[in-house]
Protein backbone atom coordinates (compact mmCIF):
# COMPACT_ATOMS: atom_id res chain seq x y z
CA UNK A 1 0.00 0.00 0.00
CA UNK A 2 1.40 3.39 -1.03
CA UNK A 3 1.04 6.29 1.42
CA UNK A 4 0.66 9.88 0.37
CA UNK A 5 3.25 12.46 1.40
CA UNK A 6 0.70 14.08 3.71
CA UNK A 7 0.05 10.81 5.52
CA UNK A 8 3.76 10.12 5.86
CA UNK A 9 4.35 13.56 7.31
CA UNK A 10 1.51 13.03 9.75
CA UNK A 11 2.98 9.69 10.89
CA UNK A 12 6.37 11.30 11.39
CA UNK A 13 4.75 14.05 13.46
CA UNK A 14 2.94 11.49 15.64
CA UNK A 15 6.17 9.53 16.17
CA UNK A 16 8.00 12.73 17.11
CA UNK A 17 5.26 13.65 19.59
CA UNK A 18 5.50 10.22 21.18
CA UNK A 19 9.26 10.54 21.49
CA UNK A 20 8.96 14.01 23.01
CA UNK A 21 6.40 12.86 25.56
CA UNK A 22 8.62 9.89 26.46
CA UNK A 23 11.62 12.14 26.94
CA UNK A 24 9.57 14.56 29.01
CA UNK A 25 8.52 11.75 31.31
CA UNK A 26 12.13 10.83 32.12
CA UNK A 27 13.57 12.23 35.34
CA UNK A 28 16.06 15.05 34.88
CA UNK A 29 18.35 17.02 37.15
CA UNK A 30 17.33 20.66 36.81
CA UNK A 31 13.87 19.69 35.60
CA UNK A 32 12.30 22.78 37.19
CA UNK A 33 15.09 25.25 36.38
CA UNK A 34 12.85 27.03 33.87
CA UNK A 35 9.45 25.70 34.96
CA UNK A 36 9.76 26.99 38.54
CA UNK A 37 12.86 29.08 39.15
CA UNK A 38 14.21 29.05 42.69
CA UNK A 39 12.20 25.96 43.64
CA UNK A 40 15.03 24.16 45.43
CA UNK A 41 15.85 27.24 47.48
CA UNK A 42 12.23 27.47 48.61
CA UNK A 43 12.23 23.84 49.72
CA UNK A 44 15.58 24.17 51.48
CA UNK A 45 14.45 27.28 53.36
CA UNK A 46 11.39 25.52 54.76
CA UNK A 47 13.36 22.39 55.67
CA UNK A 48 16.08 24.31 57.50
CA UNK A 49 13.48 26.35 59.36
CA UNK A 50 11.64 23.18 60.40
CA UNK A 51 14.82 21.43 61.57
CA UNK A 52 15.85 24.44 63.63
CA UNK A 53 12.50 24.20 65.40
CA UNK A 54 12.59 20.40 65.73
CA UNK A 55 15.61 18.48 64.48
CA UNK A 56 13.62 15.21 64.64
CA UNK A 57 11.71 16.35 61.56
CA UNK A 58 14.78 15.58 59.45
CA UNK A 59 14.70 11.86 60.20
CA UNK A 60 10.97 11.85 59.50
CA UNK A 61 11.59 13.24 56.00
CA UNK A 62 14.30 10.69 55.20
CA UNK A 63 12.01 7.90 56.38
CA UNK A 64 9.14 9.24 54.26
CA UNK A 65 11.29 9.06 51.14
CA UNK A 66 11.95 5.36 51.68
CA UNK A 67 8.38 4.51 52.67
CA UNK A 68 6.97 6.33 49.67
CA UNK A 69 9.33 5.06 46.99
CA UNK A 70 9.39 1.42 48.13
CA UNK A 71 5.61 1.14 47.54
CA UNK A 72 4.29 1.91 44.03
CA UNK A 73 7.45 3.90 43.28
CA UNK A 74 8.05 7.54 44.15
CA UNK A 75 4.53 8.84 43.57
CA UNK A 76 3.61 10.60 46.81
CA UNK A 77 1.12 7.84 47.65
CA UNK A 78 2.29 7.73 51.27
CA UNK A 79 1.15 11.35 51.66
CA UNK A 80 -2.51 10.69 50.87
CA UNK A 81 -5.16 10.82 53.60
CA UNK A 82 -8.12 8.46 53.80
CA UNK A 83 -10.80 9.25 51.23
CA UNK A 84 -13.59 7.65 49.21
CA UNK A 85 -11.02 6.63 46.57
CA UNK A 86 -8.49 5.39 49.13
CA UNK A 87 -10.37 4.45 52.33
CA UNK A 88 -7.29 2.84 53.91
CA UNK A 89 -4.18 4.63 52.60
CA UNK A 90 -0.57 3.60 53.09
CA UNK A 91 -0.03 5.78 56.15
CA UNK A 92 -2.50 3.55 58.07
CA UNK A 93 -0.36 0.41 57.64
CA UNK A 94 1.17 -0.88 60.91
CA UNK A 95 4.60 -0.85 59.29
CA UNK A 96 4.17 2.91 58.79
CA UNK A 97 3.62 3.66 62.47
CA UNK A 98 5.14 6.98 63.47
CA UNK A 99 5.39 8.55 60.01
CA UNK A 100 5.55 12.32 60.34
CA UNK A 101 6.42 15.62 58.61
CA UNK A 102 3.20 15.63 56.56
CA UNK A 103 2.36 19.15 57.73
CA UNK A 104 5.76 20.41 56.65
CA UNK A 105 5.29 19.02 53.16
CA UNK A 106 1.88 20.70 52.92
CA UNK A 107 3.52 23.96 54.00
CA UNK A 108 6.16 23.57 51.30
CA UNK A 109 3.54 22.64 48.72
CA UNK A 110 1.47 25.74 49.52
CA UNK A 111 4.51 27.99 49.17
CA UNK A 112 5.43 26.38 45.85
CA UNK A 113 1.85 26.62 44.55
CA UNK A 114 1.88 30.35 45.26
CA UNK A 115 5.06 30.63 43.23
CA UNK A 116 4.39 28.10 40.43
CA UNK A 117 0.79 26.87 40.49
CA UNK A 118 0.16 23.40 39.10
CA UNK A 119 3.79 22.75 38.15
CA UNK A 120 5.62 20.82 40.89
CA UNK A 121 4.51 17.40 42.12
CA UNK A 122 4.34 16.44 45.79
CA UNK A 123 6.45 13.38 45.01
CA UNK A 124 9.27 15.61 43.75
CA UNK A 125 8.92 17.94 46.74
CA UNK A 126 9.32 14.98 49.08
CA UNK A 127 12.58 13.94 47.40
CA UNK A 128 13.96 17.50 47.55
CA UNK A 129 12.96 17.89 51.19
CA UNK A 130 14.41 14.52 52.23
CA UNK A 131 17.65 15.31 50.37
CA UNK A 132 17.97 18.63 52.17
CA UNK A 133 17.19 17.03 55.53
CA UNK A 134 19.84 14.36 54.98
CA UNK A 135 22.33 17.06 54.07
CA UNK A 136 21.61 19.07 57.23
CA UNK A 137 21.72 16.01 59.52
CA UNK A 138 25.02 14.86 58.02
CA UNK A 139 26.65 18.30 58.14
CA UNK A 140 26.65 18.32 54.34
CA UNK A 141 28.34 14.96 53.87
CA UNK A 142 25.23 13.36 52.35
CA UNK A 143 24.14 15.31 49.30
CA UNK A 144 23.01 14.66 45.74
CA UNK A 145 21.38 16.32 42.78
CA UNK A 146 17.72 15.36 42.50
CA UNK A 147 16.45 14.01 39.17
CA UNK A 148 12.88 15.33 38.97
CA UNK A 149 9.77 15.21 36.81
CA UNK A 150 7.62 12.75 38.79
CA UNK A 151 3.85 12.71 38.87
CA UNK A 152 1.65 12.15 41.91
CA UNK A 153 -0.22 8.86 41.97
CA UNK A 154 -3.91 8.28 42.55
CA UNK A 155 -3.68 5.03 44.53
CA UNK A 156 -2.69 4.47 48.16
CA UNK A 157 -3.41 1.18 49.94
CA UNK A 158 -2.34 0.18 53.44
CA UNK A 159 -2.26 -3.49 52.48
CA UNK A 160 0.27 -2.80 49.72
CA UNK A 161 2.52 -0.92 52.11
CA UNK A 162 2.29 -3.71 54.67
CA UNK A 163 3.14 -6.32 52.04
CA UNK A 164 5.99 -4.50 50.31
CA UNK A 165 7.87 -2.56 52.98
CA UNK A 166 10.53 -4.43 54.96
CA UNK A 167 9.50 -5.18 58.53
CA UNK A 168 11.62 -4.57 61.61
CA UNK A 169 11.23 -8.25 62.55
CA UNK A 170 12.44 -9.66 59.21
CA UNK A 171 15.41 -12.02 58.99
CA UNK A 172 18.22 -11.25 56.57
CA UNK A 173 17.06 -13.72 53.91
CA UNK A 174 13.66 -12.05 53.69
CA UNK A 175 15.24 -8.60 53.62
CA UNK A 176 17.56 -9.58 50.77
CA UNK A 177 14.68 -11.05 48.77
CA UNK A 178 12.52 -7.98 49.40
CA UNK A 179 15.20 -5.53 48.30
CA UNK A 180 16.03 -7.67 45.28
CA UNK A 181 12.45 -7.20 44.05
CA UNK A 182 13.26 -3.50 43.77
CA UNK A 183 16.62 -4.25 42.11
CA UNK A 184 18.70 -3.45 45.20
CA UNK A 185 21.77 -5.48 46.10
CA UNK A 186 22.82 -6.85 49.49
CA UNK A 187 25.29 -3.99 49.73
CA UNK A 188 22.57 -1.42 49.08
CA UNK A 189 20.37 -3.07 51.72
CA UNK A 190 23.19 -2.54 54.22
CA UNK A 191 23.80 1.01 53.01
CA UNK A 192 20.17 2.09 53.35
CA UNK A 193 19.90 0.43 56.76
CA UNK A 194 22.47 2.97 57.92
CA UNK A 195 19.66 5.53 58.07
CA UNK A 196 18.87 3.98 61.46
CA UNK A 197 21.63 6.15 62.89
CA UNK A 198 18.82 8.70 63.21
CA UNK A 199 15.16 8.70 64.15
CA UNK A 200 13.02 6.72 66.54
CA UNK A 201 11.06 3.47 66.59
CA UNK A 202 8.02 2.44 68.60
CA UNK A 203 8.31 -0.37 71.12
CA UNK A 204 5.78 -2.44 69.16
CA UNK A 205 8.36 -2.60 66.36
CA UNK A 206 10.98 -4.35 68.48
CA UNK A 207 9.06 -6.32 71.12
CA UNK A 208 10.93 -9.47 70.13
CA UNK A 209 14.30 -7.85 70.84
CA UNK A 210 13.41 -7.62 74.52
CA UNK A 211 13.68 -11.39 74.86
CA UNK A 212 16.44 -12.18 72.37
CA UNK A 213 19.54 -13.98 73.73
CA UNK A 214 22.78 -12.34 74.77
CA UNK A 215 24.57 -13.27 71.55
CA UNK A 216 22.06 -11.14 69.62
CA UNK A 217 21.72 -8.11 71.86
CA UNK A 218 23.95 -6.67 74.58
CA UNK A 219 22.15 -7.48 77.87
CA UNK A 220 22.57 -3.96 79.28
CA UNK A 221 21.07 -2.47 76.13
CA UNK A 222 18.19 -4.94 76.28
CA UNK A 223 17.52 -3.79 79.86
CA UNK A 224 17.60 -0.17 78.71
CA UNK A 225 15.01 -0.91 76.02
CA UNK A 226 12.80 -2.73 78.52
CA UNK A 227 12.93 0.28 80.82
CA UNK A 228 12.13 2.73 78.04
CA UNK A 229 9.17 0.63 76.87
CA UNK A 230 7.79 0.48 80.41
CA UNK A 231 7.43 4.26 80.50
CA UNK A 232 4.23 4.49 78.48
CA UNK A 233 1.90 2.90 75.97
CA UNK A 234 4.07 1.96 73.00
CA UNK A 235 6.41 4.95 73.37
CA UNK A 236 8.98 5.94 70.75
CA UNK A 237 12.59 5.04 71.52
CA UNK A 238 15.71 6.51 69.91
CA UNK A 239 17.25 4.29 67.23
CA UNK A 240 20.73 5.40 68.25
CA UNK A 241 21.77 4.98 71.88
CA UNK A 242 23.91 8.11 71.71
CA UNK A 243 20.65 10.10 71.36
CA UNK A 244 19.18 8.64 74.55
CA UNK A 245 18.73 10.50 77.80
CA UNK A 246 22.06 10.89 79.59
CA UNK A 247 20.76 9.64 82.93
CA UNK A 248 19.13 6.56 81.39
CA UNK A 249 22.33 5.63 79.59
CA UNK A 250 24.31 6.25 82.77
CA UNK A 251 22.00 3.91 84.68
CA UNK A 252 22.15 0.99 82.24
CA UNK A 253 25.33 1.51 80.20
CA UNK A 254 27.65 3.83 82.15
CA UNK A 255 30.57 3.06 79.88
CA UNK A 256 28.70 4.67 77.00
CA UNK A 257 27.84 8.05 78.56
CA UNK A 258 30.81 9.82 76.99
CA UNK A 259 29.26 9.20 73.56
CA UNK A 260 25.82 10.62 74.42
CA UNK A 261 25.04 13.79 72.45
CA UNK A 262 22.99 16.75 73.60
CA UNK A 263 21.79 17.29 70.02
CA UNK A 264 20.20 14.17 68.46
CA UNK A 265 20.10 12.75 64.96
CA UNK A 266 23.47 12.99 63.27
CA UNK A 267 23.35 11.00 60.04
CA UNK A 268 26.63 9.10 59.93
CA UNK A 269 28.13 5.61 60.08
CA UNK A 270 27.60 5.15 63.84
CA UNK A 271 24.84 2.64 63.03
CA UNK A 272 27.47 0.15 61.88
CA UNK A 273 29.54 0.51 65.05
CA UNK A 274 26.38 0.00 67.11
CA UNK A 275 25.40 -3.05 65.10
CA UNK A 276 28.77 -4.72 65.59
CA UNK A 277 28.41 -4.01 69.33
CA UNK A 278 24.86 -5.50 69.24
CA UNK A 279 23.24 -2.30 70.49
CA UNK A 280 20.75 -1.76 67.68
CA UNK A 281 17.01 -1.59 68.22
CA UNK A 282 15.53 -3.74 65.47
CA UNK A 283 15.93 -7.43 64.75
CA UNK A 284 16.21 -6.50 61.07
CA UNK A 285 19.38 -4.56 61.94
CA UNK A 286 21.07 -7.28 63.98
CA UNK A 287 20.23 -9.96 61.42
CA UNK A 288 22.58 -8.32 58.90
CA UNK A 289 25.43 -9.77 60.96
CA UNK A 290 24.27 -13.32 60.20
CA UNK A 291 24.89 -13.26 56.44
CA UNK A 292 28.46 -13.25 55.15
CA UNK A 293 28.20 -10.54 52.50
CA UNK A 294 26.01 -8.28 54.60
CA UNK A 295 28.31 -8.69 57.60
CA UNK A 296 31.29 -7.73 55.45
CA UNK A 297 29.59 -4.51 54.40
CA UNK A 298 28.64 -3.67 58.00
CA UNK A 299 32.35 -3.88 58.89
CA UNK A 300 33.33 -1.96 55.77
CA UNK A 301 31.10 1.01 56.59
CA UNK A 302 32.02 0.95 60.26
CA UNK A 303 35.61 1.47 59.16
CA UNK A 304 34.96 4.08 56.46
CA UNK A 305 32.38 6.75 57.19
CA UNK A 306 33.30 8.82 54.13
CA UNK A 307 32.58 5.86 51.86
CA UNK A 308 29.19 5.40 53.50
CA UNK A 309 28.32 9.09 53.00
CA UNK A 310 28.98 8.71 49.29
CA UNK A 311 27.28 5.35 48.88
CA UNK A 312 24.25 6.41 50.91
CA UNK A 313 23.85 9.46 48.67
CA UNK A 314 24.00 7.24 45.57
CA UNK A 315 21.54 4.76 47.06
CA UNK A 316 19.04 7.53 47.81
CA UNK A 317 19.25 8.64 44.19
CA UNK A 318 18.58 5.08 43.04
CA UNK A 319 15.71 4.79 45.49
CA UNK A 320 14.25 8.07 44.22
CA UNK A 321 14.13 6.66 40.69
CA UNK A 322 11.83 3.75 41.50
CA UNK A 323 8.98 4.13 38.98
CA UNK A 324 5.24 3.95 39.37
CA UNK A 325 3.65 0.63 38.31
CA UNK A 326 3.44 0.15 34.55
CA UNK A 327 0.37 1.79 33.09
CA UNK A 328 -0.17 4.09 36.07
CA UNK A 329 -1.45 7.59 35.55
CA UNK A 330 -0.51 10.62 37.59
CA UNK A 331 -1.14 14.29 38.19
CA UNK A 332 0.23 17.36 39.91
CA UNK A 333 -1.74 17.52 43.17
CA UNK A 334 -2.87 20.86 44.51
CA UNK A 335 -2.50 19.51 48.06
CA UNK A 336 -0.27 16.59 48.92
CA UNK A 337 -2.83 14.80 51.10
CA UNK A 338 -5.67 14.60 48.55
CA UNK A 339 -6.02 13.83 44.86
CA UNK A 340 -7.47 16.50 42.59
CA UNK A 341 -11.15 16.35 41.71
Amino acid sequence: MRLSAAVLLALVAVQAAVLLSTEASELQVGYYSKKCKGLENVVKWHVIKALKANRRTGAALVRLLFHDCFVRGCDGSVLLDASYDNPHPEKEAPVNIGLAAFDLLEEIKAAVEDRCPGVVSCSDLLIYAARDAASVLSNGHVHFDVPAGRLDGYVSKAEEAQAELPDSTDDVEKLIANFAKKNFTVEELVILSGAHSIGQGHCSSFTGRLSEPNDQITPAYRDLLKYKCSQGSNPPVDNNIRDEDYDVVGRFMPGFVSRVRKIPDFLDNSYYHNNLAKIVTFHSDWTLLTQKEAFGHVKEYAENGTLWDEDFSDSLVKLSKLPMPAGSKGEIRKKCSVINH
